[in-house]
C-alpha cells in the first residue's frame, strides 16, 4: 500500500483521495486551534504561498487527541484558520492520529517515518511529515521544528 491509496474526509465530510496529490511534495501536519504551536499556521501558510507554484502542498489534519486543543467542529476549525491566520492550504476534517481509531493515512506515515527511538505514536500537535513527489515519506519533524526551520528541506526536495 502506498500513501496514494488512502482517502480521507474534507471539512464538508466529502471523500478526498490522496492520489489527488501525486507528483507533489507534501507537508502533512496534525493541527490544533488552541495549542501553543498554533501560531505555526502562519509559517505553514507562508511555505504554501512561497512554494505551491513549485509543487508543494501543505495538508492540515485537525486532531483533538492532545489536551483537547481542537474542540471545535470542522466548520469552526475552517473559520478559525481563515480568520485568524489567513490559511489557504487545505485543512481537512478532524481525525485521530493515535490509538485504535487512528486514521490509516497516519498509520502509514508513522510506519514509514518513526519518531525518536523508533516510536510510532504522534507525541503532540503540529508533528510534520515531508513526502516526496513519488509518495515516499522522507522525514518526520517534531512540533518544535518550525516551518521556517524545515524550509531548507522542502526547497531541497522541490529542486529534485
Amino acid at each position: 500500500m502506498t500513501i496514494y491509496d488512502h482517502t480521507f474526509k474534507n471539512a464538508q465530510n466529502e471523500e478526498v483521495a490522496m492520489s489527488n496529490y501525486k507528483d507533489k511534495v507534501l507537508l502533512i501536519v496534525n493541527t490544533a486551534s488552541k495549542c501553543g504551536f498554533t501560531k505555526q499556521y502562519d509559517g505553514l501558510e507562508k511555505l504554501y504561498e512561497n512554494y505551491q507554484s513549485e509543487g508543494l502542498e501543505v495538508l492540515g489534519f485537525p486532531c483533538n487527541q492532545f489536551g483537547g486543543q481542537e474542540p471545535g467542529s470542522d466548520s469552526e476549525i475552517q473559520e478559525f484558520c481563515k480568520l485568524s491566520f489567513g490559511v489557504k492550504f487545505p485543512v481537512y476534517g478532524k481525525i485521530d492520529v493515535n490509538g485504535k481509531n487512528a486514521h490509516p493515512l497516519y498509520e502509514h506515515l508513522k510506519e514509514q517515518a518513526p519518531g525518536i527511538l523508533g516510536s510510532k505514536s504522534i507525541k503532540w500537535n503540529f508533528t510534520k511529515f515531508l513526502v516526496d513527489r513519488d509518495g515516499t515519506v522522507l522525514k518526520r519533524f517534531s512540533p518544535k521544528d518550525t516551518p521556517a526551520k524545515i524550509e531548507k528541506d522542502i526547497k531541497r526536495i522541490l529542486s529534485k
